[in-house]
């Protein structure tokens, strides 16, 4: 079993603030049992950090349950507080870590919720000018966080320029149930512009497991165009990501052209 170094010699304390203090986790509250804790003024959660020893392995724990469900493998074998634990073995990859669980604590419901109610829940909403003013400054918080979900990069084709990158409702905001599936990240995705016109239009789809699927009416050139410098698949989807995929393939059709081809 891996066990922090309690109390944190030098080195360790000076890499876990480091690790925090540089990923957006810069409030201290103290420490217990070797674990420091940490808390972040734009991010949902606490964070703990330790290390077992000053050249690791390093120790990470995480108090939202979306974040834990996302990071990545847990470590059964570590106890500590939290509601999951992760072990990494160099520093790079407790930097990472860390950096990931705040993109996940700012950008995970409910935290672009909240940011949109704290925004616009006392806007008027009488005429069609003042709705659209509510629906922009939502989808602004929406692609605002989906910048983050997805680490400021398409998932397909790498690329990373904000100004060539599009945040996708895969249901779009007009027919969404309400305001929590509207700047739900699991119901978005981080696209350049060329694929977010193809989804957007129905061309594409994905299927839960993030293959990518074509609509019958694309003609061969076109799809070559797409394919040519994008990945086979789209990594990344969440299981909370399919009930809104099913939504947007049936719309487009790719349900029932799938049951066709059978």
């Amino acid at each position: 079993m891996t066990t922090p170094e309690s109390p944190p010699g030098f080195v360790v304390r000076t890499e876990a603030q480091k690790a925090a203090f540089d990923n957006g986790f810069r409030i201290e509250r103290g420490s217990e049992n070797g674990w420091m804790r940490f808390a972040s003024a734009t991010a949902w959660g606490d964070i703990w950090v330790a290390g077992a020893s000053f050249v690791g392995p390093w120790l990470l724990s995480v108090s939202h349950p979306g974040v834990a469900a996302e990071l990545g493998p847990t470590a059964p074998d570590v106890e500590g507080p939290g509601l999951a634990r992760f072990v990494f073995s160099s520093l790079p990859e407790l930097y990472a870590g860390v950096a990931r669980a705040y993109r996940l604590g700012v950008s995970l419901p409910k935290a672009p919720l909240e940011q949109f109610r704290k925004t616009a829940d006392n806007l008027p909403r009488t005429t069609e000018a003042e709705r659209l003013v509510v629906q922009r400054i939502g989808q602004d918080i929406f692609r605002a966080a989906l910048l983050k979900y997805w680490n400021g990069r398409c998932p397909l084709t790498g690329i990373a320029d904000p100004a060539l990158l599009r945040g996708s409702h895969i249901v779009p905001w007009a027919e969404c149930d309400d305001d929590a599936q509207r700047l739900d990240v699991h119901n978005g995705l981080l696209l350049s512009a060329l694929w977010d016109a193809a989804f957007d239009a129905g061309r594409v789809s994905f299927a839960d497991d993030g293959e990518v699927l074509m609509h019958p009416c694309l003609v061969a050139t076109d799809r070559q165009v797409l394919l040519d410098h994008a990945a086979p698949r789209l990594d990344g989807l969440t299981p909370k990501h399919h009930a809104n995929l099913a939504r947007h393939r049936a719309k487009a059709g790719f349900e029932k052209t799938i049951d066709t081809a059978l």
